[in-house]
C-alpha cells in the first residue's frame, strides 16, 4: 500500500479514536445536536477503522510469522510456513478494501430518488417495454426492502406505460440505482408479430436523487403556474370525481410535472414540488457532474440520457451493458427483478475508475 494512502487511513483512525473520546464526555451528550452529528460520523469511520486495525494486526503477524520461518526451530519454522501464505492472502484482501473504504463518498449515495421510464422508438412495443422496465425496478426495490409510491402514469394504448414516474425510498437506493439512467433498447420478437421478426425499440431510463430540506431551492410562487384535471388510471374510479389531479409548470425552465396518485389535492400538490425541485437541482448540478464524468465510461449523473447503455436481446435471452462490456446470458432472471449482477458489475467498475483516480492524484 502507498505511503500517503496509509496516511489517511491513519488521520481517519485517529479522528474515529478521537470521536469516540468526545461521544463519552458530558458537555457533548448534554448538546443533542452536537451528540447526533459525532454519532453519526463515528457510524461512518468505524468500518474502515476497525478495518484497518485489522490490517495493522495482520502485518504484525506476518512480520512474526516469517521472522519464525527463519528461525532454527525446524518445527516452529515449518508451521510458520503453513501460515504465511493465508496470512499474506488476508492482507491482499484488506488492502483491497481499505482502498474502496478510502473513495470519496458521493454524497447523494443515501438519497431516495425519483424513477423516470418514458416509452422511445418504437411505438406499442417501446411502451410494453417500458412497462417490463419498471416492473423490473419495482420487483428489485421489493427485494431490497425499499417502498415505492407511483407519482405519474400514462399507460400505453396496448399494454405498458408512455412514461410512468415513481419515488423510491430506502437504505442507499441512489448508490444502487444511480447507473440505470440512459437509453434501454429491447430486441425481440412481439406478440403481434406474425412473421416472428425481432423489433427494436427502446426506452429511456431517468434516475433523480431526491431534494433534502438541507439543499432545499427557494421557488417563488409567480414562477409556478398551476393546473388542476382529473386523474385516471391507477388511482380508481373514486379518484375521478374531484379535480385532484396536479400539473405544475415552472416558467422560467419550461419544466413540467404532475402528479395524480393521491386523492387529495394537497398530497398531489406536495408530492409534485417535490418532484419539481428535485429536478431543478438536477438540472442545475448536471453540467458539474458531466465535466468530472468525461473520462469515465459510466458518465454516472451526466445528463445524457439519449446515451444507448444497455440492450435487452430475448431470442439470445442476453443483456449487455455497452459502457463496461458486460454481457450476461440470465436476461429472463434479471427482468424479473434479479438486478444485483449488473449493479454489482457496474459498481465494480466505478470503484476501479476512482481508485485509478485516487492513485494519479497520489
Amino acid at each position: 500500500m502507498k505511503k500517503s494512502l496509509e496516511s489517511k487511513l491513519q488521520q481517519l483512525l485517529e479522528r474515529f479514536q478521537e470521536v469516540g473520546r468526545l461521544l463519552s464526555d458530558a458537555s457533548v451528550i448534554s448538546d443533542q445536536n452536537q451528540f447526533k452529528n459525532l454519532s453519526k460520523e463515528y457510524a461512518q469511520l468505524e468500518p474502515v477503522a476497525t478495518c484497518y486495525e485489522t490490517y495493522q494486526n495482520a502485518r504484525k503477524n506476518l512480520q512474526a510469522l516469517e521472522e519464525m520461518a527463519a528461525g532454527e526451530d525446524a518445527d516452529l519454522a515449518e508451521m510458520a510456513a503453513d501460515e504465511i501464505s493465508a496470512e499474506k492472502k488476508q492482507i491482499e484482501e484488506l488492502d483491497a478494501q481499505l482502498q474502496i473504504y478510502l473513495i470519496p463518498r458521493d454524497p447523494d449515495d443515501e438519497r431516495n430518488v425519483y424513477l423516470e421510464v418514458r416509452a422511445g422508438t418504437g411505438g406499442d412495443e417501446a411502451a410494453i417495454f417500458a412497462g417490463d422496465l419498471f416492473r423490473m425496478y419495482s420487483r428489485y426495490a421489493e427485494n431490497q426492502g425499499w417502498q415505492l409510491e407511483i407519482i405519474s402514469a400514462n399507460q400505453g394504448e396496448h399494454g405498458g406505460y408512455k412514461e410512468i414516474i415513481a419515488r423510491i425510498s430506502g437504505v442507499s437506493v441512489y448508490s444502487q440505482l444511480k447507473f440505470e439512467s440512459g437509453a434501454h433498447r429491447v430486441q425481440r420478437v412481439p406478440e403481434t408479430e406474425s412473421q416472428g421478426r425481432v423489433h427494436t425499440s427502446a426506452c429511456t431510463v431517468a434516475i433523480l436523487p431526491e431534494v433534502d430540506e438541507i439543499d432545499d431551492i427557494d421557488i417563488s410562487a409567480d414562477e409556478l403556474r398551476v393546473d388542476t384535471y382529473r386523474s385516471s388510471g391507477a388511482g380508481g374510479q373514486h379518484v375521478n370525481k374531484t379535480d385532484s389531479a396536479i400539473r405544475i409548470t415552472h416558467l422560467p425552465t419550461g419544466l413540467v410535472v404532475e402528479c395524480q396518485d393521491e386523492r387529495s389535492q394537497h398530497k398531489n400538490r406536495a408530492k409534485a414540488m417535490a418532484l419539481l425541485k428535485t429536478r431543478l437541482l438536477d438540472a442545475e448540478q448536471s453540467k458539474q457532474r458531466q465535466q468530472q464524468a468525461q473520462t469515465r465510461k459510466l458518465q454516472v449523473g451526466s445528463g445524457d440520457r439519449s446515451e444507448r447503455i444497455r440492450t435487452y436481446n430475448f431470442p439470445q435471452g442476453r443483456l449487455t451493458d455497452h459502457r463496461i462490456n458486460l454481457t450476461l446470458y440470465q436476461l429472463s432472471d434479471i427482468i424479473e427483478g434479479d438486478l444485483a449482477p449488473v449493479v454489482d458489475a457496474l459498481q465494480k467498475e466505478h470503484h476501479a475508475e476512482l481508485l485509478a483516480e485516487l492513485s494519479r492524484h497520489d
